[in-house]
């Protein structure tokens, strides 16, 4: 006789006071993540810190060091919106869409980009990426495109979807070094530093820095070939100030191009393709 178990009245209890939702409905949404940003910090910085960070009342809710006990969308919507029994978390009074939104922000703090892609027509994001976009002029792709930025074939793996929003749309988005997880505390990275050198006989080199030492620099030049020099065979060196990765897609794609190309950039990488999310088909998510 097959034996039924029956959840407890704790258990059912537990079930209840989370919301029907078991993700955010604002998954992959980048703009409803723009929107919970901004209701976090009018709202939950009180005791917690500005931007998920430290506060004087309350933990970091976006570090990546820490082990947390609600990680999941409900769980995390069912604190903000009922608060945490027996601590000083109390409920945030928020209308549901913004504790939604709030929940989607806070789990965009935490998560690389290929565990939570936005939503959008991948495959014509890919198709912006190649064409319109004019991305795969200075970046490579899965052994295709330019050299002069960085290799995005594992983009997906090293970022969080708000970074990669910013690299596009913020013209002061700082360039992030290859290895490793890089969030958070990205900086520029000495192999993408623009630099343009003067040559003792004149010639003009423009690019970026691959190597730099006390004797000699390495540059890979904008016709994507390395040029390596001893310091006194330049006359001039002028490092640049600011990335040459353009900063204006919001303007120079529309509104839907820039969600699909962001739906397409966030499936790039190993965790992606393990996912099963690394195809570049159409996909509405």
């Amino acid at each position: 006789m097959k034996r039924v178990v029956r959840p407890g009245p704790a258990v059912m209890i537990l079930m209840l006071a989370y919301p029907v939702y078991a993700q955010s409905p604002f998954a992959g949404n980048v703009q409803a993540i723009t929107e919970g940003r901004a209701i976090y910090n009018r709202v939950c910085t009180a005791c917690h810190g500005y931007d998920g960070a430290d506060g004087e009342r309350a933990p970091a809710l976006a570090s990546t060091a820490r082990r947390y006990q609600r990680t999941t969308d409900a769980q995390l919507f069912d604190a903000i919106e009922h608060g945490i029994p027996d601590t000083q978390m109390p409920p945030s009074g928020l209308p549901e869409a913004d504790g939604w939104k709030v929940t989607t922000y806070l789990r965009s703090l935490r998560a690389f980009a290929f565990e939570m892609p936005a939503s959008g027509n991948v495959a014509h994001g890919e198709e912006v990426f190649w064409n319109k976009g004019g991305c795969g002029e200075c970046h490579m792709l899965h052994g295709k495109g330019g050299l002069i930025g960085p290799d995005l074939s594992s983009l997906a793996s090293r970022r969080r979807l708000t970074s990669i929003r910013e690299a596009l749309t913020d013209a002061g988005h700082r360039i992030a070094t290859d290895g490793g997880r890089q969030e958070p505390g990205l900086k520029t990275s000495p192999r993408y530093q623009p630099v343009r050198v003067m040559t003792r006989d004149g010639r003009i080199i423009s690019g970026v820095i691959r190597n730099e030492d006390s004797f000699s620099l390495q540059i890979l030049g904008s016709d994507e070939t390395v040029h390596l020099f001893l310091r006194d065979e330049l006359r001039q060196i002028t490092y640049g100030s600011k990335s040459l990765m353009p900063g204006d897609y919001d303007r120079r794609l529309s509104a839907d191009e820039l969600q699909d190309l962001l739906a397409f950039l966030s499936r790039q990488g190993t965790g992606a393709q393990r996912a099963g999310r690394g195809g570049a088909g159409p996909q509405n998510n």
